[in-house]
């Protein structure tokens, strides 16, 4: 079939040609028109994020290729995030840019073809942040048991914020709840989440903890809690985080990044919050063991000061006095049992040494009919008792001393020691005596 069959063929042009622009307006209204509702299916390629917010991407399969653009305003609408080597449905229209005289697709929806490439991602980035330590249970931080601010990050609408509000409000009422609100799905939500929870950091005065909650879905559905950006955010966030995402079989890696994992919103609720009831039933056993306590103390009190009471010493204080001064005369009767055997074995020791100082007195061998004699130049207190003739000469004055009394004398003649002149010297000092002479006297 001829394709410019019906067209009038000219070998002039005719008066009034078309300008390019009526050509490509004809154009953009048939297509415009004609494609106004698409599903494309086929893999992203070639995804630029341009500073205004638009994204610029390309669809591509064997045969061809469609450029396609994702508006700012589009992207919340969006199951998951674009990315090249994405496999992917696209629903959206096919609009004609003139200044360029080229065509693309406007996405508004875009679902992953199956969720083999979006589990292969999830693995190889769980992998990668898992080397990191961003899992590890070292990390973990402990919830405060009584928290008193807690700030739920979640959509205002969805009802997952519903079920943990209720639940928290049965156990726990006295909490101030602070919603930061943020889309929990869609292209651009794991940034919206990342931001929110940074906000929840900064609040002041300071949170106790962060609840992160979310239902349940697909996993296309909760793909943004699988994304970087959010679990870095969850595992550097300065506040505890509660991560209650999805249902009990659903697993992100916020879920592995936060601090506690709960099952679900209500269990992050469950989780949080001290039970009120468990609380005051505690409270009431504590009150009750508070008050037998009190009890057993002051019924002992009062047995210890009924026994005071009829203590000896209280009721007849003078047995005391008494019993001081048996004490009292016993160890007098001992001390002076001790002191008269000290002063009798005293008088003992001191007459055994008078004894036997008497057995070696000078007095005594006096009082035998010995005598001492020294000179009398030597005085009396340095006087050496003379054992020997030598060295005295005739005129030397002598001192005797005799049981009773002393004798003063004076050498005549000095003998050597044979002993054939010592009568003479003795009758001379006996003669001496009897004349009564003086000291004086030769």
């Amino acid at each position: 079939m001829d394709p410019l069959q019906g067209i009038e063929r000219r070998s002039e042009p005719p008066p009034d040609v078309p300008g390019v622009g009526e050509v490509t307006a004809r154009i953009k209204e048939c297509v415009e028109g004609r494609f106004a509702d698409v599903w494309v299916a086929g893999e992203v390629t070639n995804v630029v994020r341009a500073a205004s917010g638009h994204v610029y991407l390309a669809i591509k399969d064997a045969a061809a290729v469609l450029r396609g653009i994702v508006w700012r305003g589009a992207l919340p609408l969006l199951a998951i995030e674009p990315e090249d080597g994405l496999e992917v449905i696209c629903h959206g229209r096919v609009e004609v840019y003139p200044p360029r005289g080229t065509y693309q697709l406007s996405i508004d929806r875009m679902h992953a073809v199956g969720t083999g490439a979006l589990e292969a991602k999830l693995r190889r980035l769980q992998a990668t942040l898992e080397a990191e330590g961003l899992f590890a249970p070292q990390r973990k931080r402990p919830l405060p048991p009584f928290p008193r601010r807690i700030a739920v990050v979640t959509s205002p609408a969805g009802a997952a914020l519903h079920d943990f509000l209720q639940t928290l409000r049965g156990r726990w009422p006295a909490a101030e709840v602070i919603v930061v609100p943020s889309r929990v799905q869609g292209a651009g939500a794991a940034a919206e989440v990342a931001a929110a929870i940074a906000r929840a950091g900064r609040l002041a005065p300071p949170v106790d903890v962060i609840a992160l909650v979310r239902g349940g879905g697909s996993l296309e559905d909760l793909w943004a809690f699988n994304e970087e950006p959010l679990v870095r955010a969850v595992a550097m966030s300065p506040i505890p985080i509660v991560a209650g995402v999805g249902h009990e079989i659903d697993v992100t890696l916020a879920d592995l990044a936060a601090d506690v994992r709960a099952l679900t919103p209500t269990d992050a609720a469950v989780r949080i919050s001290p039970d009120r009831h468990q609380l005051l039933a505690t409270v009431g056993t504590l009150d009750q063991r508070l008050h037998a306590g009190l009890l057993r103390r002051a019924a002992s009190a009062r047995e210890w000061l009924e026994r005071l009471a009829n203590a000896r010493m209280l009721v007849d204080p003078s047995w005391i006095l008494r019993d001081r001064r048996t004490i009292v005369d016993t160890h007098e009767a001992r001390l002076k049992r001790l002191v008269a055997g000290g002063i009798e074995r005293a008088r003992e020791r001191l007459a055994a040494a008078a004894g036997r100082l008497d057995a070696v007195s000078p007095l005594a061998i006096l009082a035998r009919g010995y005598s001492v004699t020294w000179s009398e130049a030597d005085g009396v207190r340095a006087a050496r008792p003379l054992v020997s003739a030598e060295g005295l000469a005739a005129g030397t004055r002598l001192v005797t001393q005799l049981a009773t009394g002393r004798i003063h004398s004076r050498v005549v003649r000095v003998d050597p020691p044979d002993g054939e002149t010592v009568g003479a010297a003795a009758g001379n000092v006996q003669g001496d005596r009897q004349r009564g002479g003086s000291d004086d006297e030769p």
